[in-house]
């Protein structure tokens, strides 16, 4: 123990970075803090020893900032993985090491490149390779060298040998962002992991480790921005004093590659500026902005820009002034772009005015704009088009707008999908997503080709543990690794994620990746099975009330989306409805207007039918729901049963708390299967068939739930 410790306090000395990371892994080791980072000592002797006798010292060829931290993570990683204190610059008697260099700037680099021709990487990309005993990371900028890094100390605990490294890697997309729902105040909007780790009260006179050790996360999966407030924005962040705090954060990110972004409330001019107006045309709003941007600027030399919520559940926009969304964020992106900054203007609007399916209303209003807005816009798209909804068809304007840069906006917090306590592996429904093709008849028409980037919604909050679930770390994981690689398939991020936060036990991992896999569909099932949707309670959305129909607008009404009667349900969106399915491609939405062919898990979203309506499964639709609610309870058994066979295997911390989750999602799967099926029993007049138990309670008494104080409620404005 006492030669550990000497070992960590000589590593101490070295790095000004690695004496809280080192601390956090001391004090949080064991619960969930590592998150994937877990570097533990590689058992097998044999791997060790290979790895020891290739990584005698590391070697830099540039000083940027990031490159540093880029080489103390190397330290940390060969410290954890090897046992060993790894020197820096080449060491007398010390035949092999790493080298990390860019493209015409390395003797070393240079002397493999006349041997071997490695394609152009980009400012980001990076080339691995093992060659004359020594690792190389090559890079044409410091960037990609960060990013090399931390590939390389994942195929290490993935216990790679190192024979077989020699690849080239860039990143798909440049924009690879996370959005935060985090309020000044420290609250969370849809938050399940506690309150908001940025504690704005006090930067920037205090930098909490965990900002340090976010931003190290962050950077190992590719993520390169993120935007640190609530899109229901607050102007005050704007104001000169919380500038400074927003600079204080950036100043942590910059070294781990990460530019900071914050949302813009579109009436700042008018709450913090003084002005009587916020009209985009205005000569005084427009001034208000420039100087605005230039101040942040001065602060923030590498400030990614503006998220912007506008004219969506009461947010201020242009159409108060009669000016259209793209004249909106044409304002600020003229602000920005002398600057080099970005616009994300969501397209996650729907009317003030009832009557209108909410289906339909982002495409009516944006589609006439494509090729309006400035280049320095992006306008960022929800996977579906009604609200994060366990399953949704993808959205119809990735395929309307091919003239504007567009950024797909996945969820990882989980407002509609268990929040906090349920385990849902998402890669599973972001692989479905982003393989959807909108063109079928067509090459490029998959959502990952028509998409500039990908935007992910946070679940991060001070949990000890990040993310409250566990279970959640993979969610956050997942998006990082397809901002980078969107062609991964789920099972391969599930596997690498379980091995690197349970280590690479074979056993361990083969469960790990069944409990995810099965986990989406068992939600899914217990839920909203068949295509049914937007049946959460009221405010909080946690758990059913299909029931509800007493709201201030039809569209906030579950029962507007399912319409259940004794004769039928279902939202009919095809020809004989509101012809919602005539906004995709005809190649595509032709699979949806039969209800023959439509896919049986879209069947409620664009049909219509009768209880006793047929089925290829062989049972009718009722009886089909009733089977799939209670096929979700018994696959979150299953998925208890998986886990519990772990026990063996995994730390008791960390066993017990997915342990106690698991209890409570099993129980809520009954409950919502039970709340769900009384009421569309009640509804259609129809008994329960065989395999599916009554429900333990009855349906008034469902009714009369209440959470008034679940996590994650948006505050009233």
């Amino acid at each position: 123990m006492l030669s550990s410790l000497v070992k960590v306090l000589k590593i101490m000395r070295i790095y000004l970075l690695l004496p809280a990371l080192l601390l956090s892994f001391l004090l949080y080791g064991s619960d969930g803090y590592e998150l994937w980072l877990n570097y533990q000592l590689i058992e097998n002797q044999e791997i060790r020893d290979e790895y020891a006798s290739a990584f005698s010292f590391i070697v830099a060829d540039t000083d940027e900032a990031v490159v540093g931290t880029a080489v103390a993570e190397l330290q940390k990683g060969f410290s954890g993985l090897l046992g060993a204190t790894v020197d820096v610059g080449p060491t007398r008697g010390k035949k092999n090491g790493i080298y990390l260099g860019l493209r015409g700037q390395s003797a070393r680099i240079d002397e493999y490149l006349k041997l071997n021709e490695v394609p152009e990487v980009g400012p980001e990309g990076y080339h691995l390779a093992f060659h004359n005993g020594d690792v190389l990371v090559l890079a044409e900028a410091a960037k990609g060298l960060l990013y090399g890094t931390f590939d390389l100390l994942r195929t290490l605990q993935q216990q790679v040998p190192l024979a077989a490294l020699k690849r080239t890697e860039r990143p798909a997309y440049t924009h690879r962002i996370l959005n935060h729902w985090d309020n000044l105040d420290g609250t969370v909007e849809r938050g399940y992991a506690g309150f908001s780790i940025w504690n704005w009260h006090q930067l920037p006179g205090f930098i909490d480790q965990r900002y340090i050790d976010y931003a190290r996360a962050n950077a190992s999966i590719g993520i390169n921005g993120t935007v640190v407030t609530n899109v229901n924005a607050n102007a005050l962040v704007f104001r000169d004093d919380y500038l400074d705090k927003a600079a204080a954060l950036a100043d942590v990110f910059r070294p781990y590659g990460i530019k900071l972004y914050l949302t813009a409330r579109f009436s700042s001019p008018m709450e913090l500026g003084g002005l009587a107006t916020a009209d985009p045309l205005d000569p005084e709003v427009i001034a208000w902005w420039k100087a605005k941007v230039a101040e942040i600027y001065r602060r923030i030399p590498d400030f990614g820009g503006f998220l912007v919520k506008a004219n969506s559940e009461g947010q201020p926009g242009p159409r108060e002034y009669g000016r259209s969304h793209a004249e909106g964020a044409n304002l600020l992106a003229d602000a920005l772009a002398p600057h080099g900054g970005l616009v994300m203007w969501r397209a996650f609007v729907y009317t003030d005015k009832e009557g209108g399916d909410r289906f339909k209303e982002a495409y009516d209003e944006f589609t006439p704009l494509d090729g309006t807005f400035r280049d320095n816009v992006l306008v960022q798209i929800k996977n579906g088009p009604i609200d994060f909804q366990p399953r949704e068809p993808v959205s119809p304007l990735f395929a309307a707008m091919p003239q504007t840069p567009l950024l797909l906006e996945l969820q990882i917090t989980k407002e509609y999908l268990g929040q906090g306590t349920h385990l849902v592996g998402l890669a599973n429904m972001y692989e479905e997503i982003l393989e959807t093709d909108l063109h079928p008849q067509e090459d490029g028409g998959k959502v990952r080709q028509l998409v500039a980037g990908i935007a992910g919604v946070s679940n991060i909050g001070t949990a000890r543990n990040w993310t409250g679930n566990l279970f959640g770390q993979a969610d956050w994981y997942a998006v990082g690794r397809l901002s980078w690689s969107p062609e991964l398939n789920a099972k391969q991020i599930f596997k690498e994620w379980a091995g690197l936060t349970f280590g690479r036990q074979e056993t361990v991992v083969n469960t790990v990746n069944q409990m995810l896999t099965l986990s989406y569909p068992a939600c899914v099932n217990y839920m909203t099975p068949l295509g049914l949707h937007h049946i959460m309670a009221t405010g909080h959305h946690y758990g059913p009330g299909p029931w509800v129909n007493d709201l201030g607008r039809a569209d906030w009404n579950p029962y507007y989306y399912h319409g259940a009667t004794a004769d039928s349900i279902g939202f009919d969106r095809t020809q004989s409805g509101n012809d919602a399915l005539g906004q995709y491609p005809p190649a595509y939405a032709r699979q949806f207007r039969d209800p023959t062919t439509c896919p049986p898990e879209f069947l409620l979203w664009f049909h219509r039918l009768p209880w006793d309506y047929p089925l290829a499964s062989g049972n009718t639709l009722w009886r089909e729901l009733a089977l799939r609610y209670q096929q979700g309870v018994e696959q979150v058994a299953e998925i208890q049963t998986l886990w519990a066979s772990l026990e063996p295997y995994i730390d008791a911390g960390r066993f017990h708390h997915v342990r106690q989750h698991l209890n409570i999602q099993y129980q809520e799967a009954q409950w919502w299967r039970d709340a769900c099926l009384a009421y569309f029993s009640h509804a259609s007049g129809r008994q329960l068939p065989p395999g599916v138990p009554a429900p333990a309670e009855t349906l008034e008494r469902y009714r009369a739930i209440s959470h008034p104080y679940a996590p994650g409620i948006r505050p009233q404005w």
